[in-house]
């Protein structure tokens, strides 16, 4: 009975990750926190992001826009190390809050008809938003939103957009996970034993999202991402003012 809760959430986590190549940390981290420490939550979700967000790009190779990351990767590396930095020195509380907002109204804005006439964000600013993104990562470890808001402006594809969004979130999620076993934070034995246990499920969540996700008309897909941001980018306005 131990394991009932942890399995439920982690299979809701990653179900919405199959479907919509997001969300799965929104889903896991703030459930998971009721029952077990914050930080150790934080950095198992991180160990089963990547092999699951990994998982869900090789089941749709073809449409993953691989020129997108690399625009992205070098502000994602520059952004993980001042994120290194920040963590020892700041309070969390009123960037996550304004991160939270953001992520809202990217969210309404692209639910608004007038949402799909907008422009094409321009790649020189891939390497701002990439900072962005790895340093959103390393501080909250809730980048996806970010991710997100950035392919909806440059992917007119919402499958492309669908199946770029987790790559991009596994080499974020694994360039944080190296700053992370270099301050010696993955070390606990109690982490590892319970990635043992629910990375199989993360896993089978990916893959029934991706069933489900071709059954859904691609218009209700692109809303469900578009109301799965709003939601995201409140919880964690939320979790800030908490």
């Amino acid at each position: 009975q131990e394991w009932l809760y942890p399995i439920g959430v982690v299979l809701l986590g990653y179900t919405v990750l199959g479907l919509t190549g997001f969300g799965s940390a929104l889903v896991v981290v703030p459930l998971l926190a009721w029952k077990w420490p914050l930080p150790a939550v934080v950095a198992l979700t991180l160990l089963m992001d990547v092999p699951a967000s990994a998982f869900h790009s090789g089941l749709n190779w073809r449409q993953v826009q691989w020129r997108e990351l690399r625009r992205l990767l070098p502000g994602m590396v520059l952004g993980t190390l001042v994120g290194l930095w920040l963590v020892q020195h700041m309070n969390s509380r009123w960037p996550l809050l304004l991160l939270g907002v953001y992520v809202a109204g990217v969210g309404i804005n692209a639910l608004r008809p007038k949402a799909s006439s907008a422009p094409t964000a321009a790649p020189v600013w891939a390497w701002p938003v990439g900072a962005a993104i790895g340093l959103v990562e390393m501080v909250f470890g809730t980048a996806g939103p970010l991710v997100v808001a950035w392919l909806s402006r440059r992917l007119s594809d919402v499958q492309q957009m669908r199946a770029s969004t987790p790559l991009i979130i596994a080499v974020a999620a694994a360039t944080v996970l190296l700053g992370m076993a270099w301050e010696g934070r993955l070390s606990s034995g109690w982490i590892w034993q319970r990635w043992t246990v629910l990375i199989g499920v993360a896993l089978a969540g990916v893959w029934l999202g991706h069933r489900v996700a071709h059954h859904v008309p691609v218009a209700w897909l692109r809303q469900i991402i578009c109301a799965l941001l709003v939601v995201s980018g409140l919880m964690l306005a939320l979790g800030a003012l908490r």
